[in-house]
C-alpha cells in the first residue's frame, strides 16, 4: 500500500500577488486597483497569508498602512520573482506561434489615433487579431499580458520604446467657429473646450501666446478628449489641439487651426514593448511606428 501522507500547504499565489502589489504601491486600495479586484479582497489575501505566516505583515493604522520590518524586508523578493515570472511567459508566448496582438493605449490614442489606421494595418497584416485596450495608465508590460503600448511619455526612451511624434498643441475649431476668432483675445467669447486629461494645456499655450499679460477662458470639460472633438467638430467651442490627433481632421477640413503658433508639451507619443518579439509582432511595430 502506496503512503501519501499531507504535505504541508504554502500560501497562495493570489495572496502573494497582494502581498507584492500592496507593499510596492503602499496600500490596499492602489493595489486593488492594479490587481483589478476590491480593496476587501486585497485585505482579505493579505490577512490569510499572515494567518499562514503567523506573523504581520503590514501596520494597520487610521491613516493607512505600512509595512512592518518583515515585510520590508522580504516585500523586494517577491516584486524580482513576479517580474522573473512575467519574463518567462512573455518568452514563452514569444516562442508560441502565436497569430494575436493586444495593445494598450491612452484612450485619447486608441480612439483617434489607433483605430483610424487599424483598417490599414488589418490588411497589412491579414493573418493577425489585434486586440485593443484603453487605459489611463501605462501598463506593467513585464506582469501583464499586453505586447505593445501607446501613451504619451516626457521621460527619455529607454531600449524597449520608440518616440513617434512630438506632441504639439495648438488651438482647433469648427469652420463656422473660426469666422468669429481673429485674436487671441477672441477665445474669451468663445466656449474653450478641455478635457480631464489635460487640464493645463490651455494655460500653457496661453502663456506662449500672451506672455506680458494672462488671458482667462473658459468652457465645458470631457471626461474622454474623443468627446471634446466631438464637440468642437459640430461647432461647440475652440479645442486645444494635439497634432497627432487632430492632424488628419484638419487635412480633411472637419477642423481649422486658429494662429500660427505651435507649442511643444515636452511629452513624446511613444511605443513601448518589453517582450521578446516574435515576427508578427515586429512586423505590427514596423508598420505602427512608420
Amino acid at each position: 500500500m502506496s503512503i501519501q501522507p499531507p504535505r504541508p500547504r504554502g500560501p497562495s499565489l493570489n495572496a502573494l500577488r497582494a502581498f507584492e502589489a500592496s507593499a510596492r504601491l503602499g496600500g490596499f486600495t492602489a493595489a486593488a486597483e492594479e490587481l483589478n479586484v476590491t480593496p476587501g479582497a486585497v485585505a482579505q489575501q493579505i490577512k490569510n497569508l499572515e494567518d499562514w505566516l503567523g506573523e504581520p505583515l503590514f501596520q494597520r493604522t487610521s491613516q493607512g498602512v505600512r509595512l512592518t520590518a518583515l515585510g520590508e524586508a522580504t516585500a523586494g523578493r517577491f516584486s524580482d520573482a513576479f517580474d522573473q515570472l512575467g519574463e518567462a511567459v512573455g518568452h514563452l508566448r514569444a516562442r508560441a506561434s502565436t497569430a494575436q496582438i493586444s495593445v494598450a493605449a491612452l484612450p485619447s490614442l486608441a480612439q483617434c489615433w489607433l483605430m483610424p489606421r487599424l483598417p490599414a494595418l488589418r490588411r497589412a497584416l491579414p493573418d493577425l487579431v489585434i486586440s485593443v485596450t484603453a487605459l489611463e495608465k501605462p501598463p506593467n508590460l513585464i506582469r501583464e499580458a499586453f505586447d505593445v503600448s501607446l501613451f504619451f511619455s516626457e521621460a527619455p526612451p529607454g531600449a524597449d520604446e520608440i518616440r513617434i511624434a512630438e506632441d504639439r498643441i495648438y488651438p482647433v475649431c469648427a469652420p463656422e467657429v473660426a469666422a468669429s476668432v481673429s485674436s487671441v483675445d477672441d477665445l474669451t467669447q468663445v466656449p474653450c473646450l478641455r478635457d480631464g486629461h489635460w487640464q493645463a494645456d490651455w494655460q500653457v499655450w496661453l502663456r506662449r501666446a500672451m506672455p506680458d499679460r494672462p488671458v482667462a477662458v473658459t468652457g465645458p470639460q470631457y471626461s474622454l478628449y474623443s468627446m471634446a472633438l466631438d464637440a468642437a467638430r459640430s461647432g461647440g467651442g475652440v479645442l486645444m489641439g494635439h497634432d497627432s490627433l487632430v492632424a488628419p481632421l484638419i487635412e480633411r477640413g472637419e477642423l481649422v487651426r486658429l494662429f500660427d503658433l505651435t507649442v511643444p508639451t515636452g511629452r513624446w507619443l511613444t511605443l513601448r514593448t518589453t517582450r521578446p518579439v516574435h515576427p508578427a509582432l515586429k512586423r505590427f511595430i514596423d508598420l505602427l511606428a512608420s
